[in-house]
């Protein structure tokens, strides 16, 4: 039977993720505590303490500082969790700070709810083997039970296979989108030539670099996969620049195939059960 997440307390809880958490515990009938800047001492305690669920929703800079404050406070028996986009170094660091469950959690939507069918959140139990892995897998199906009460789709991962994952999803998205708009960028006359489809392109990049480029830079740094998908990418334009495009665009094209249909969970409640 999968072990009930009663009452949450989020750090972190004034952010834009926090905020979002604190807001969905609270309309599921859940009890929340909420802590935020300043981290005292006395107010860690007081939000902490027999709280079924602790959920970090900190930068990943932030969670080594966080940890030194929060771990101490914690029982053994509270599952500790995160919301950062890499799973690998958080995860590490959890479990370096903390020899309770820890489970790793990646909100792949940000602070902003999407469609229902895009609420997905990648679930990662922190220990694998024996004894502590039982225990940490048992922590992340009461922590998908948690997600699906939020009205959220959790899945299982790994924190390697999420990190490889969004090396290619987020990181090389960002590095790729600066890179282009910076190769074009106060090249003389080119304003005259914009085109619709490349505004669109700009647009849709406006907030991740006018806003969020801190915090992607910091996922890029952090995640372990960065590199090699970064060399992966280096070998396709290698293609490119040989003539090869046709190459590419049937690569591409995968995207728009049959093989590229979901075939994740189709709810939130089969992965809890699953889990049980």
């Amino acid at each position: 039977m999968t072990r009930e997440i009663a009452s949450v307390a989020v750090v972190g809880a004034r952010g834009e993720m926090g905020r979002l958490f604190v807001s969905r515990a609270r309309a599921a009938g859940l009890g929340v505590r909420e802590l935020d800047r300043p981290l005292t001492r006395a107010a860690a305690a007081e939000a902490l303490t027999d709280a079924d669920l602790v959920l970090l929703c900190v930068p990943i800079d932030a969670m080594a500082q966080v940890l030194s404050l929060a771990a101490p406070l914690l029982d053994g028996r509270q599952i500790l969790a995160d919301v950062c986009s890499v799973k690998d170094t958080p995860m590490s660091q959890m479990m370096a700070a903390y020899a309770g469950p820890v489970v790793g959690t990646h909100p792949l939507f940000g602070g902003v709810l999407p469609e229902p069918e895009d609420r997905r959140v990648a679930v990662c139990p922190g220990r694998e083997g024996g004894a502590a892995g039982d225990r940490d897998g048992e922590a992340a199906a009461a922590v998908s039970a948690f997600m699906v009460r939020l009205g959220f789709v959790p899945f299982a991962s790994t924190a390697r296979e999420h990190d490889a994952a969004q090396s290619l999803v987020q990181g090389l998205n960002f590095v790729t989108t600066v890179a282009y708009l910076a190769t074009a960028a106060g090249q003389e006359g080119i304003l005259r030539f914009v085109t619709p489809s490349f505004r669109r392109r700009l647009e849709a990049a406006r907030k991740m670099c006018l806003r969020d480029a801190p915090m992607f830079e910091a996922m890029f740094e952090s995640n372990p996969a960065s590199q090699e998908a970064v060399r992966i990418f280096r070998s396709h334009l290698n293609v490119a620049a040989g003539g090869d495009i046709d190459l590419l665009v049937e690569r591409a094209r995968w995207w728009w195939s049959d093989d590229a249909r979901p075939s994740g969970p189709t709810s939130g409640a089969d992965h809890a059960n699953h889990q049980a």
